[in-house]
């Protein structure tokens, strides 16, 4: 999604119409760079209680803590050890913030990676699976009693936005091959794989939306954003090489303007649950197989069955 795009949709400015935060807790996971980043520091702005901010490695959500601190000094901010593609690193991730925050008001499931070479999980997921939904759908799942517990106080406003991406397009026309799941689906192109993972984001926050009606969760793309994340495709291929950085200035937006939708979809009342947006806060613009709900509960079901036995 290039500029031009950007500037259809909702106007959303993030200083001023980000409300106070105060006393709210929020967490946001791949927290140390692009769009994560970028949340956390303009969420930061808005006096909230405490932001976790997790990546992989405490010493990579500190460095970005550091930097963040320089331009808003006080911030309270947390680094969080959370490697999405290990339940033993999930688990200790949650316990951690279960222990140390009596509340949670936003969940913002921001990590991702994209288009990697073939691979499997600590548990032998397909990896883009494994990191993008599965390992985010533990999460979620181990840190939901504090959501709703939090929801239910007066006053409060609890969300869960999940970053998908307009590429779920690029899914198999199944959807989701669930039957091989667990191994690293070599035969299918990495852009494919990426697909399944982007589809399953928007189908997580649907049903996830369905099913705990106090909480709002909505799943956003960002748009197309000057980001590490294209790295790994574009170190693969000779012919993406010398044309990526020329599509990035042509087209790409900074995290500055791609943070946006994320953000909105956090903030604003007129987000709505179970839906899916695209830059910035428009709704239903996802292919049909993100909207089949028969798709969703089977998704929801399986990552149950998987994530039996998980807990903090």
């Amino acid at each position: 999604m290039g500029r031009g795009l950007f500037s259809s949709g909702v106007r959303f400015t993030p200083a001023t119409d980000i409300p106070s935060l105060a006393g709210k807790v929020i967490l946001v996971t791949g927290g140390n760079s692009g769009l994560g980043k970028q949340s956390v520091l303009d969420l930061a702005q808005h006096s909230p209680a405490l932001i976790w901010l997790a990546a992989r490695g405490e010493a990579r959500a500190q460095a970005a803590i550091d930097d963040i601190l320089k331009q808003v000094p006080g911030a309270a901010l947390k680094p969080l050890d959370l490697d999405l593609a290990s339940f033993a690193s999930v688990k200790a991730a949650a316990r951690r913030v279960l222990a140390e925050s009596g509340r949670l008001d936003i969940l913002l499931l921001n990590a991702g990676i994209m288009a990697t070479p073939a691979g499997v999980t600590t548990e032998g997921y397909e990896v883009q699976f494994g990191t993008n939904h599965v390992g985010h759908a533990l999460l979620t799942r181990l840190l939901l009693p504090q959501l709703l517990q939090t929801a239910e106080q007066p006053g409060t406003d609890v969300r869960i936005v999940v970053l998908t991406s307009d590429a779920h397009k690029l899914a198999p026309r199944e959807g989701i091959n669930f039957d091989t799941l667990k191994s690293s689906q070599e035969s299918m192109w990495t852009t494919t794989r990426y697909g399944q993972s982007k589809l399953a984001n928007i189908l997580f926050a649907f049903e996830l939306g369905r099913r705990y009606p106090r909480i709002k969760a909505m799943s956003v793309h960002p748009g197309f954003v000057q980001s590490n994340l294209m790295n790994p495709l574009v170190a693969s291929s000779a012919i993406m090489r010398p044309l990526a950085p020329i599509g990035k200035w042509l087209m790409a937006v900074p995290p500055l303007e791609g943070v946006k939708n994320q953000l909105w979809a956090a903030v604003s009342p007129d987000a709505k649950t179970g839906t899916y947006y695209v830059p910035v806060g428009k709704g239903g613009r996802e292919e049909t197989i993100a909207k089949d709900q028969e798709l969703a509960k089977r998704l929801w079901e399986w990552t149950e069955k998987e994530l039996e036995g998980q807990v903090v």
